[in-house]
């Protein structure tokens, strides 16, 4: 049941009915509880009707006030109650009668866990699999030229891949759970097989009039049959109470995580970041930028010390015409070593930069199936070069999703 144009329905029609004096205070209450249910925050309604019962109603329009929200929380008996005060201690006119008995026949409100989840199968083309250096050979301290073994070079192979994800309601408050899964096998190249499963859950709430969704996760990534890598990471994304135009939306995100390699000595690392966003969308639209600073503290003997670093994307969403869409992904990821990546053998300190394109077409082929045709592009450009590369995939995915 939407609960939503009932209490519109209500609001406007008490809007007339309490004294001049006396409306703001209660409308107020009103329409907090209001958006609160909206938003899917039953504590914060509960709050709300809690200020408004210990307040006590002073005429029949805050009466109905309480028991509609009393109902939108799922408390049967005590919207009842409230309904058949109502009825019996004032003469309501017939508009509010008639909300009454539609809410009777509709029923309260009753939570219900929801679920979505999604799964996609892709083949695809990877240029570059194992991130094979872009030149035959580097330079050592000594100033002597060193060619590169054939495994370090860039490998060409097909792959498959096989993803899943699942999102369920975990409370009427707007907590949410989520697991994440992924598969890739190549045909040739089984050393870098990889399979990654992510779990973690969503919890939304307020501080003063910022809109807060603090998030945590934990997964893992193997790699050629071996546990490679265990994450995990805490996140904290809030919207500011900004007056902005219709459709743009401006948001702060903090996130801590840390990573142990399980195969690697002395790569373990904790990284701190603060980004902010600014998003948009129409009906046919949706755009994104995002700019970040990054600190990454890696063990004591870790080759190159500390990192700091920055980012910025630039995403783009938007209908091309029937139902194809296209969207267009730039990121650009910038880090800065604090000293000397390997003394005696590579003396400088490692600047990173690393570049990925992605442009993909979408194609519905119904409400819940659709195919995606995807390029990106990969450029790694170091001051070291032995650690610069490029690559690019093509992949075309079916993509199945449902509640």
């Amino acid at each position: 049941m939407n609960i939503r144009p009932t209490l519109l329905l209500a609001g406007l029609l008490l809007a007339g009915g309490a004294g001049a004096d006396e409306a703001p205070a209660a409308e107020d209450l009103y329409l907090k509880a209001m958006q609160s249910i909206a938003d899917g925050r039953q504590a914060d309604a509960s709050e709300i009707l809690a200020r408004m019962v210990a307040q006590g109603p002073r005429h029949a329009g805050e009466w109905l006030d309480l028991a509609l929200i009393q109902c939108a929380l799922g408390h049967d008996a005590e919207a009842e109650a409230l309904f058949r005060d109502i009825e019996t201690r004032f003469m309501p006119p017939q508009g509010i009668r008639d909300i009454i008995a539609q809410q009777r026949a509709a029923g309260c409100y009753r939570w219900r866990a929801l679920s979505q989840w999604g799964v996609s199968a892709a083949r695809g083309h990877d240029s570059n699999v194992n991130q094979g250096a872009s030149v035959p050979s580097y330079t050592d301290a000594n100033g002597l030229p060193i060619e590169l073994l054939p495994e370090y070079r860039p490998h060409a192979d097909r792959y498959s891949v096989l993803t899943g994800d699942f999102l369920r309601d975990l409370s009427a408050d707007g907590d949410l759970g989520f697991v994440q899964l992924h598969l890739r096998q190549y045909d040739r190249m089984s050393a870098y097989n990889s399979y990654s499963a992510f779990a973690g859950a969503e919890h939304p709430w307020r501080l003063a009039r910022w809109r807060l969704r603090s998030s945590a996760l934990v997964g893992m990534l193997s790699l050629g049959g071996r546990l490679y890598q265990e994450q995990a990471q805490v996140q904290l994304r809030a919207s500011p109470p900004l007056a902005l135009p219709a459709g743009l939306e401006l948001s702060l995100l903090a996130s801590l995580s840390y990573t142990s390699y399980k195969t690697l000595s002395n790569f373990d690392a904790g990284t701190a970041e603060l980004r902010g966003m600014l998003g948009y969308h129409d009906e046919h639209s949706q755009a994104q930028l995002a700019l970040g600073l990054q600190s990454d503290r890696g063990a004591a003997l870790r080759p190159g010390g500390d990192r700091a670093g920055w980012s910025a994307r630039l995403y783009g969403r938007r209908l091309l015409g029937g139902q194809l869409q296209g969207e267009l992904d730039w990121t650009l990821q910038r880090w800065r070593g604090e000293r000397a990546y390997s003394p005696g053998v590579l003396e400088l300190a490692r600047r990173q930069s690393n570049q990925v394109l992605r442009a993909t077409l979408v194609y519905p082929l119904r409400r819940d199936h659709a195919l995606h045709l995807e390029w990106r592009a990969v450029r790694n450009g170091e001051n070291i070069e032995i650690f610069r590369y490029h690559g690019q995939q093509v992949q075309l995915s079916w993509h199945w999703s449902g509640l």
